[in-house]
């Protein structure tokens, strides 16, 4: 995996249908040639996760996934003990009379223990991509714990032992910035930032990720949004909202936009009831702007 030169990390986000840029690229391309984690940061929506998904693929390798969120503990990702079928079997071996020092062996051993995220990309045999996704959504704590285990890329479990990686993980962190991230976080990555892309480049996504939508419409699509993005709104839609909007118009084969059809799918673009009528309200204008007001009536 660090043997890859940057062109061919250009090819591998292109051949998996991922439009990138320049900095995308050399970011990835530097994280894994220094083999430290890449820290991802950008609104929801425009592709920070796609781009562990997209390595994996690539590369053939696993993708390891931890998703944050508030309360998030050492146990969740790292390792957990099967506690009802260490009960089970324990209650099986009691009638034989088994040795306790023997069981005691037997149910802290590797067979009763739960790997979670985090140890299952210690334990893998080929270098996994490690995806820990919206690490702004965890405690400060978690994020102290998360910079102890990286550092040294090793756990140890009381009853087991040490177990350190013989292959360190690729890491990706995804951030949507709902908190500020310590120094210490930002300094053990590389930082890549990535924003609403310009209409030139969300079109080239549409007609990728869409292949069978009318030119005509995906222009409109794509212009449409790029001016949606413009209002204040609570949940400015991303990349992800304006795909499955060409895919949905798509579906029922029209051309072109119009206002009643925008009114009336406006829902998979939009998923908070003040953007929806704030959009209402500027609908005309909108439209206008994109173009297509010949088409309202």
């Amino acid at each position: 995996m660090k043997n890859l030169e940057l062109g061919q990390i250009e090819n591998m986000l292109e051949k998996q249908g991922y439009i990138g840029s320049g900095s995308i690229a050399m970011s990835i391309f530097l994280a894994m040639q220094l083999e430290k984690p890449l820290l991802i940061e950008g609104p929801a929506g425009v592709g920070k996760t796609e781009i562990a998904k997209v390595m994996a693929k690539a590369l053939e390798t696993n993708l390891i996934r931890l998703q944050c969120y508030e309360g998030l503990d050492s146990t969740h990702a790292l390792y957990e003990w099967n506690y009802q079928h260490q009960l089970l079997f324990l209650k099986m071996q009691e009638s034989r009379g088994e040795d306790v020092k023997k069981l005691e062996e037997t149910i802290f051993s590797d067979r009763f223990l739960l790997k979670r995220p985090v140890l299952q990309a210690i334990s893998q045999e080929k270098r996994p991509v490690l995806l820990i996704d919206e690490i702004d959504r965890a405690d400060e704590e978690f994020e102290s714990f998360l910079l102890e285990v990286l550092s040294d890329w090793q756990v140890t479990i009381p009853e087991v032992g040490t177990i350190k990686a013989s292959q360190k993980p690729q890491i990706i962190l995804t951030g949507n910035r709902t908190r500020e991230l310590s120094e210490a976080l930002r300094r053990r990555c590389l930082y890549l930032w990535i924003d609403y892309p310009d209409f030139e480049k969300e079109l080239a996504i549409v007609k990728t990720k869409v292949p069978e939508i009318d030119a005509n419409l995906g222009e409109h699509i794509c212009r449409f949004m790029t001016e949606l993005r413009q209002l204040k709104l609570e949940k400015t839609p991303g990349i992800s909202e304006t795909i499955d909007w060409a895919r949905a118009l798509a579906t029922m084969h029209l051309t072109h936009l119009d206002k009643k059809v925008v009114e009336d799918t406006l829902g998979v673009v939009l998923k908070d009831w003040q953007d929806m009528r704030h959009t209402q309200d500027a609908l005309s204008e909108l439209l206008e702007k994109t173009g297509v007001t010949s088409r309202i009536g």
